[in-house]
């Protein structure tokens, strides 16, 4: 099977690469990435006899004292073998290669500000991911001399194994290495018997060891690596010779699967200056060229989510500047049709609303200032004017009744909060409340079709914008948008507008931990305003251009179940146990 072969075909994500980096190291250590090898060297010595070695030296070691000596480890059973090895291949203990142990104690009253190196679990992870780490922690020469002499101090080609946090993880001593290390947060593999350092390092980063000492490893939140748990993990010990092989191989696929993820970043990152750079000319243009351009190349570049995120803000972008239905405006010149100036719909509004509040059905509210031209950013078509949302809708918000009154919740009314602004028609509320609760509150029913507006929330919430298809009550972390008869017909206009400024309004709001908008900022709104059969216009072509990112987006799921699909397919063929062998 040519599994890299497929992913030159295929983009390679990080998550699939990370996966393939995974396959390959199990592979490696079921020894089937060298068959063939082992199919030219027939008359390799059997791994058996390496650990046959290591026991007689182990026990020399003792008799002269030079190591202590331990309670002999139960022999592995059946049970603990997850998979057969080649017959060269032996299962063994950890403990059968070397001696595993930890440091002396080191108090924190010897820590130091300079000196000799001395790490923690984080360090460790650092060296074994960086190959370099800052470190702020010391103990002296003389200590550290101290340690020397006792055998505790890091040698060439030791392992050192990450204890606490995260766990399992390994750093092979290098030679110019100079430093100490925390008792129980890090372990140490005693590579006394100068095994290959780079087959153990391999090993200890497979997902076969990372499942093996989480099975038993001790701790709730953080998860810890004894000493005795480690000692008994089964082990994989292939031939000297064929260790070798193994760490080649496994060098050269990897470099490969690198290559592939290069490649695969340098598309991606070509397809998103191309998206910025189109949409940055289609926000920016007089002409309609571009826009048409553009989506000739949509199931092209439009491959990743972020690119159809971008492409669906620029579409908002050009709605709102008009930029949508420049060829709407120009049919209707050429047909003679007349459309009302916006400015005209203003002072229809500005009527309705002085005689709603002569007759008492709301209250007069204090006039905001014209919108002068520094807090515009575009030049409008003819017939759109800029204005504030407080011209257009009323706004308010709700409360939240007493809950140590259980009399006001319970009841039929719908009450929304923050949450149901996650769609775009508000979900069903989450509470309801009592007709007695509005008597008694502050709480009002909102009418079917107002816009309500996140002004805080967790997560994303903030800023989004929502319509209730059933009359409800809302809380106060939610703004209301209101119409009046003669603004009832832009709704769908005010949707697109918000929608676009979702990011701006976000950054109007204050606070510390829970930053927040208000009614005021709500209502200082300024947005521009199209006449109203134009607006009508914008909705329809948002809604359908929206329709094609919905597709856009299908495609690109589609596009990674299938990359999932394949992952999953090379997996299920390379462990097939009828396979004799597997080809990268």
């Amino acid at each position: 099977m040519q599994l890299l072969q497929h992913f030159k075909e295929f983009s390679l994500h990080p998550k699939n690469a990370a996966e393939l980096r995974g396959l390959i190291l199990q592979l490696a250590i079921q020894g089937k990435l060298t068959a063939n090898w082992r199919v030219e060297h027939p008359y390799v010595e059997p791994s058996s006899v390496m650990l046959g070695k290591i026991h007689d030296d182990k026990t020399q070691l003792i008799k002269e004292k030079k190591i202590k000596k331990e309670k002999p480890l139960t022999s592995i059973t059946k049970k603990e073998i997850p998979f057969e090895l080649p017959n060269t291949w032996t299962w063994c203990h950890l403990n059968d290669l070397g001696i595993i142990g930890s440091s002396s104690r080191v108090h924190k009253k010897d820590w130091q500000t300079e000196g000799v190196p001395f790490y923690r679990a984080r360090e460790i992870v650092k060296l074994s991911r960086f190959g370099i780490v800052d470190n702020n922690l010391f103990i002296s020469e003389e200590l550290f001399n101290k340690f020397k002499e006792s055998g505790s101090v890091p040698d060439t080609n030791d392992i050192m194994i990450t204890g606490v946090g995260t766990i399992g993880i390994p750093y092979i001593v290098k030679k110019a290495d100079r430093f100490y290390f925390k008792d129980a947060s890090v372990l140490i593999f005693k590579n006394i018997f100068n095994l290959y350092s780079d087959y153990l390092n391999l090993f200890f980063n497979c997902q076969y060891w990372v499942n093996e000492i989480h099975k038993n490893s001790m701790g709730t939140t953080v998860h810890t690596l004894t000493i005795s748990r480690a000692k008994l993990v089964p082990t994989i010990l292939p031939p000297l010779e064929e260790q070798k092989e193994i760490v080649k191989v496994v060098e050269t696929l990897f470099k490969e699967v690198e290559q592939l993820e290069v490649l695969t970043k340098q598309r991606i990152q070509l397809k998103s200056d191309f998206v910025t750079s189109a949409l940055r000319q289609l926000t920016t243009a007089d002409t309609e060229k571009e826009w048409a351009s553009l989506q000739s190349y949509f199931f092209t570049f439009f491959t990743e989510k972020t690119n159809v995120k971008k492409l669906r803000e620029g579409i908002l972008q050009l709605a709102v500047q008009g930029k949508l239905t420049k060829s709407w405006r120009k049919q209707r010149s050429l047909s003679g049709f007349e459309v009302e100036d916006a400015s005209v719909l203003l002072a229809r509004i500005k009527a309705e609303k002085e005689q709603l509040v002569k007759a008492k059905k709301i209250k007069k509210e204090k006039p905001l200032p014209k919108v002068r031209d520094d807090e515009v950013s575009c030049n409008l078509p003819e017939g759109w004017v800029w204005c504030r949302l407080q011209d257009l809708v009323n706004v308010g918000t709700g409360s939240t009744p007493a809950t140590s009154n259980s009399s006001y919740y319970g009841g039929e009314v719908p009450w929304y909060t923050s949450s149901a602004t996650n769609n775009l028609f508000a979900k069903e509320s989450e509470k309801r409340i009592t007709e007695k609760a509005l008597r008694e509150t502050n709480c009002k029913v909102f009418p079917e079709g107002t816009l309500i507006i996140a002004m805080y929330g967790q997560g994303k919430t903030r800023g989004q914008i929502s319509e209730l298809v059933i009359p409800g009550a809302t809380n106060q972390a939610v703004a209301a948008m209101i119409f009046y008869k003669t603004s009832k017909d832009f709704k769908e206009y005010l949707k697109c507008f918000f929608r676009k400024i979702y990011n701006e309004i976000r950054l109007l709001a204050e606070g510390g931990a829970q930053p927040n908008l208000n009614v005021g900022k709500i209502k200082n709104t300024i947005l521009p305003l199209p006449p109203i059969e134009e607006q009508k216009a914008i909705a329809e072509k948002v809604n359908t251009l929206m329709g094609l990112c919905d597709a856009l987006e299908q495609e690109v799921h589609k596009s990674q179940e299938h990359s999932e699909q394949l992952m999953q397919s090379c997996l299920r063929e390379v462990f097939n146990e009828e396979a004799n062998k597997v080809e990268l």
